[in-house]
């Protein structure tokens, strides 16, 4: 039985990718890898830069936290970046995982499929970060609502990605009805693309995340 395509390390071809592994290999060296909260993830972790760098600023900053999100990446492509090199040297007390959204999206992969990609990686981390906490993170919420096929493949997949936690190394953490309206509604008012947060929804998601991490 073949593998399935989300647990086979890839690296990507584009040069603003590479470029970026590289950029960030070369920062962790300058602040000593010294590092207490990580983020893994794609671009809904990059977009701290963007969208959400205020609140980053207001959140993180000052914690001694790092940004390993990569627009447009799939599991394959983040286990890629973990095997080769992103987090070697580093003992982050967190770390904060969000993956998979893209595996859904750009290749339709199956729940089962998405959730065994994300499965790997927190292997590895756990392999190269023997002592960091995983917070991981549901997927985020796409499409307007419940009946819309993507929005079931985010649910489904998240079904059995929350089985991964427990409770000691690896954390679940699903903020998803912050987003959505009481009848599970997206609006574009919260993700413009029924996708990528806004940047009030970055407060959010920094201020649920300290605020787990804070009380475990």
């Amino acid at each position: 039985m073949s593998k399935s395509l989300s647990v086979i390390p890839s690296k990507r071809t584009e040069d603003w990718w590479q470029l970026r592994h590289q950029q960030k290999l070369e920062e962790l060296q300058e602040i000593n890898k010294s590092i207490d909260i990580l983020f893994l993830g794609d671009s809904i972790t990059h977009a701290w830069e963007v969208e959400g760098e205020k609140y980053w600023q207001q959140h993180f900053a000052h914690r001694r936290a790092f940004n390993l999100g990569f627009a447009g990446d799939r599991t394959e492509h983040l286990l890629w970046r973990l095997q080769n090199g992103a987090v070697k040297g580093l003992s982050p007390q967190w770390v904060i995982l969000l993956i998979g959204t893209n595996n859904a999206g750009h290749r339709l992969d199956a729940p089962e499929d998405i959730a065994t990609g994300v499965q790997t990686i927190l292997d590895e981390i756990q392999l190269q970060l023997p002592t960091s906490k995983i917070l991981l993170m549901a997927l985020f919420p796409r499409s307007r609502n419940t009946n819309k096929p993507m929005r079931q493949r985010v649910n489904a997949s998240n079904a059995l990605i929350k089985t991964f936690a427990d409770g000691k190394q690896i954390h679940w953490l699903d903020i998803n009805h912050q987003f959505l309206t009481e009848n599970g509604v997206l609006l574009e008012s919260v993700m413009p693309d029924l996708l990528h947060p806004n940047a009030t929804q970055y407060h959010k998601w920094g201020h649920s995340i300290l605020s787990y991490i804070e009380h475990n």
